[in-house]
């Protein structure tokens, strides 16, 4: 009797272990496609490593202007999507026009996507103010680069959403700017982006990279980052930081 009991405890403890071993199997992360390992990739290199990649990999500055900043902090990367305002009369610049295709641009937006409105010879005028940041948020948008001001930054701190822009100001589109078209090339900080091309943020700035070479920039961000990390306990070694370049032939 004793010897039955045994034999179907441990078959029990057997059927169990199968178990548990199956439902681990079936927990395992799922192998990431190329999109998010090209993502993944960007978000844990550095922003400067991705502008020295560019400028590497495509012979052409990728980093926007030096007073693009972030005003509401947090990295951003993600494909861009992206809204344009041009000057116009008051009688243009109505409330329904002003501000129409960034409108759209962020009602339409897919998440993980990064918001570039460029107002165009507009440091004086908010591209993107508490409204429109709560539709970002809400589409789980990436983050927001605005060519123009920021406005309602306690709005916009309080959602959280990585926010950055030339200048901030209170002022309104309305009246003043016209939006002309969303999902078209813009030049923004003086950078051309095109939809759909990768924008990486962070205290640094930020930078774009040519979708068609992104994953080339990717290899070349994350060697650079990789030859970094090797120089540093070296720096720390010879107390110098010229024989570490002349190892490495980088600064």
């Amino acid at each position: 009797m004793r010897t039955a009991v045994a034999a179907v405890t441990a078959s029990t403890a057997i059927v169990a272990g199968v178990i548990v071993m199956s439902g681990f199997q079936a927990a395992a992360p799922a192998k990431m496609n190329p999109e998010q390992a090209l993502i993944e990739g960007f978000k844990k290199s550095t922003v400067a490593s991705v502008a020295d990649a560019v400028d590497q990999i495509v012979g052409q500055r990728g980093f926007m202007s030096h007073d693009m900043r972030p005003r509401i902090p947090g990295k951003i990367v993600g494909r861009a999507v992206t809204a344009i305002l041009r000057k116009a009369t008051p009688e243009q610049a109505t409330p329904a026009l002003s501000a129409k295709h960034s409108v759209a641009m962020i009602d339409n937006a897919k998440p993980g996507e990064v918001g570039i409105i460029v107002v165009e010879n507009g440091l004086d005028v908010a591209g993107l103010g508490g409204l429109m940041a709560t539709t970002a948020k809400v589409r789980g948008m990436a983050g927001v680069v605005i060519d123009g001001g920021l406005r309602d930054l306690p709005e916009v701190r309080a959602l959280g959403l990585p926010s950055y822009s030339r200048s901030v100001v209170p002022s309104s589109s309305v009246g003043r700017w016209a939006s002309t078209g969303n999902n078209v090339p813009v030049e923004c900080a003086g950078v051309t982006v095109k939809p759909g091309d990768i924008i990486v943020a962070g205290e640094d700035g930020v930078v774009r990279v040519p979708q068609e070479r992104a994953a080339e920039v990717l290899k070349r961000s994350q060697e650079i980052d990789e030859r970094e990390t090797k120089m540093v306990p070296l720096i720390r070694q010879y107390k110098a930081l010229s024989k570490v370049v002349e190892l490495f032939n980088r600064i």
